[in-house]
């Protein structure tokens, strides 16, 4: 049994192709540049070139591809989206026109003149990954399924924070369901709210299995959990250091204690040691993080998480986990002790590890090889999202 995991960040994304026959360690993997990145670069070359610019598709991640798009649109160079293409800018259409960029139909794209560069936005792209493996004689013709995570503001109504619409959606999720697989679906039980989730089933297409889709951070968490080290301890707290984002979950005895969510080029080394430790005493307000430019925190506990029973304190993954290594920031005091998960041997395919878990909870059929390979060398008779049932 085959199954495509895709983790996809600002900077990379991270492909695992998990094989059932296989040792989970000796699944093909890549670890390519991210669609907002490609994006990105195409579209400075149409800086030097002075094309007018077609964006079609589907809404995609924003960052490096929405900054390249506005410095395109201020050189003055014609720049028109379709509207589904648009919503990657701003889920108001208003705000993107104000741009100086031009929203125009489908109908309307067609019949623009054939000097117009044409790009399409889509964060899967599934046929371009399956040449990629084709050109190495592998096939994704025969996948049991296809699991790709991406992260979700979510689209949020006019006049309401996106980062507070965001954590007013985790704050629903973890009550309704509290696991980090809450955050996957399959791909037909999406929420219309998460439209990025949506555009991710949309750009798709005809896929030859089932598509589960999931939040990119529970997916790191999650994956990071497989690392026997972590596995083996109850009560954790593991930290997410993304490009973009940084995510921390307290974990426990009933599930997900807390968590919090920071903007990584707003913090350093104290700040998010600072706000780990107010994690771990249960005195983390939501407004320590949302009022300082990230999305906020949520505890669902009081109870202390105390520091020192481990010969580390908090758990660390992410491709800028090198944050932690910074010492020269923490002046005068003890810092917290890290470590540095490797589940499977390869931090940067913690999310797809992740996926893999997620997707056999959503897909039950296919749990059972899944489990199997995720406990491969543990030692334990449990798997961490049903540790605790």
């Amino acid at each position: 049994m085959k199954i495509l995991a895709v983790d996809i960040g600002t900077g990379t994304q991270d492909i695992f192709l998990y094989d059932s026959n296989l040792d989970i360690e000796n699944g093909f993997k890549l670890v390519l540049p991210s669609p907002t990145m490609m994006v990105h670069r195409r579209l400075k070359k149409t800086l030097l070139s002075r094309t007018p610019i077609l964006l079609t598709g589907h809404q995609m991640g924003g960052g490096p591809s929405a900054w390249a798009i506005e410095e395109v649109a201020r050189a003055g160079i014609p720049v028109y989206m379709t509207p589904s293409a648009a919503t990657t800018l701003n889920d108001e259409l208003d705000k993107v026109e104000a741009l100086g960029i031009m929203i125009i139909s489908e109908d309307e794209a067609v019949r623009l003149p054939s000097m117009v560069r044409r790009l399409e936005l889509k964060d899967f792209d599934f046929e371009s990954i399956s040449r990629t493996f084709s050109d190495y004689g592998v096939s994704l013709s025969d996948l049991a399924a296809v699991a790709v995570a991406v992260f979700d503001h979510g689209n949020a109504p006019p006049g309401v924070s996106d980062r507070q619409f965001r954590f007013d959606y985790l704050d629903d999720r973890i009550r309704e369901r509290n696991s980090l697989s809450a955050f996957a679906y399959p791909s037909d039980q999406i929420p219309q709210i998460m439209t990025r989730l949506g555009a991710v089933a949309e750009s798709a297409g005809d896929l030859p299995c089932p598509l589960v889709v999931m939040d990119t951070a529970p997916a790191a968490v999650l994956g990071a959990d497989f690392d026997p080290a972590v596995a083996n301890r109850e009560n954790k707290i593991i930290c997410n250091v993304g490009n973009f984002h940084t995510l921390a979950f307290r974990l426990g005895e009933k599930g997900i204690e807390g968590v919090f969510e920071h903007h990584t080029g707003e913090i350093d080394l104290a700040k998010l040691e600072n706000l780990i430790r107010k994690l771990a005493d249960g005195s983390l307000k939501h407004e320590d993080v949302f009022d300082d430019m990230g999305h906020g925190a949520l505890m669902y506990t009081d109870e202390v998480f105390e520091f020192g029973r481990a010969d580390f304190d908090v758990v660390v993954t992410g491709p800028r986990r090198s944050l932690f290594n910074r010492q020269s920031e923490i002046e005068n005091r003890e810092s917290l002790h890290p470590y540095f998960a490797v589940p499977f041997g390869d931090m940067m395919i913690a999310g797809c590890f992740g996926l893999l878990a997620a997707t056999a909870e959503i897909l039950p059929g296919l749990a059972e090889p899944i489990i199997g390979s995720l406990r491969g060398g543990r030692g334990r008779g449990v798997a961490p999202w049903d540790a605790n049932p």
